[in-house]
């Protein structure tokens, strides 16, 4: 019995020893590992964007990437978004980047057709992809590599970070009475759609999103385009003009960016630039989410309120497309960087088309029109 009672007494003297011990090394490995996160650095970027504080959706896209990565950070890294006009007007988002002026940006690549033509790929082109053929051709099919390489010129790099989904066509203070009608019409419209437009007899305006409305209700232009009936409801463009035009033939799933100057990314610890590409990419998801869930409803508010839906005739369709694949042919004949862009994002259209035609067109050619 007394033997008994030492060898039990002795097992738990040395079951405790051994917690102990185990609860000294999860102790210091806590420690250790608190030591490791506190030695990541404290960073604070700045991204100045294209957009006003009240369009809550395309401006939560900048949001989402601050939130994101301040969150996956542990708080280590922040990056503190600012609307349009607060550092920089909405139009000079990449001029800010590349200068070094702030070490980001959220903005739409189009902006800056300008500069590189090129760049209408970044967001969309005239009958070009839907959002979800973009991000197939962005992410999977080099897109967003062939981007890189030209914004590598101007010290920038590039991610796909937002989608608004195809847009609509625009707003008319009077009704279109075929081709003719364009004649000399003052409408805001960026981008290689704003080229079809010039095309086509169109006195082409760019503005951004916040000057919209203002210009339209006075009179300084007849028609401007935005984005969808959730944000256009937002800028209060119903009050300005009647017509409401579809479809949105030069944006059919444009994707807004972000802008990062590369000195600044290059100084950034390896996890903290995967951190950032993570939350890019989930802004990019969450934005074209939170468009499809808004858009509808806001489209039917419009139309209680007396908004006029209207579709473009076949007449304007047709000749915008032409008049885009000529534009097209015609830049790639004098620009590399477009030539090299273009050839390879025809032949992904060429693809995604004919798989899309057998697969998302027949179902929602028949389910749509039950």
């Amino acid at each position: 019995m007394q033997r008994r009672k030492l060898l039990g007494t002795g097992a738990t003297a040395l079951t405790a020893a051994l917690g102990a011990s185990y609860l000294s090394s999860c102790t210091i490995r806590r420690e250790e590992d608190a030591s490791a996160v506190n030695t990541n650095p404290k960073i604070l970027w700045r991204m100045a964007t294209s957009w006003p504080h009240s369009l809550d959706t395309i401006y939560g896209g900048a949001e989402t990437i601050s939130q994101r990565v301040k969150a996956l950070s542990g708080g280590n890294f922040e990056i503190k978004p600012y609307a349009a006009g607060e550092i920089v007007p909405g139009l000079e988002v990449l001029d800010a980047v590349q200068a070094g002026s702030v070490e980001c940006g959220h903005s739409a690549s189009y902006y800056y057709i300008g500069k590189n033509p090129a760049f209408a790929f970044g967001t969309s082109v005239p009958f070009g992809l839907s959002a979800q053929q973009q991000n197939a051709w962005l992410y999977e099919g080099g897109g967003n590599e062939l981007l890189n390489a030209v914004y590598a010129d101007f010290g920038v790099f590039s991610f796909p970070a937002g989608n608004t989904g195809a847009q609509m066509g625009g707003w008319f203070k009077r009704k279109l009475q075929g081709l003719n009608s364009l004649q000399g019409l003052k409408m805001r419209i960026p981008g290689l759609g704003g080229k079809v437009m010039a095309q086509l007899g169109v006195n082409v305006q760019v503005l951004p999103g916040g000057e919209i409305y203002l210009a339209l209700d006075r009179g300084a232009i007849d028609a401007a385009e935005w984005t969808g009936p959730y944000d256009d409801e937002k800028l209060g463009l119903s009050r300005a003009a009647s017509f409401y035009y579809y479809p949105g033939w030069w944006e059919p799933g444009p994707t807004l960016t972000a802008l990062v100057n590369q000195r600044a990314w290059n100084k950034l610890p390896s996890e903290y630039q995967e951190i950032f590409k993570t939350a890019c990419y989930e802004a990019n998801l969450s934005m074209l989410n939170r468009y499809d869930n808004l858009n509808g409803s806001a489209l039917q508010r419009l139309l209680r309120g007396g908004t006029q839906l209207v579709p473009y005739d076949d007449q304007i369709l047709q000749a915008a497309q032409e008049a885009a694949f000529q534009i097209y042919s015609d830049i790639a004949n004098t620009d590399n960087d477009f030539r090299a862009l273009f050839r390879e994002w025809q032949i992904f259209r060429e693809e995604v088309y004919a798989w899309n035609r057998v697969n998302e067109f027949s179902f929602a050619n028949y389910s749509y029109n039950k």
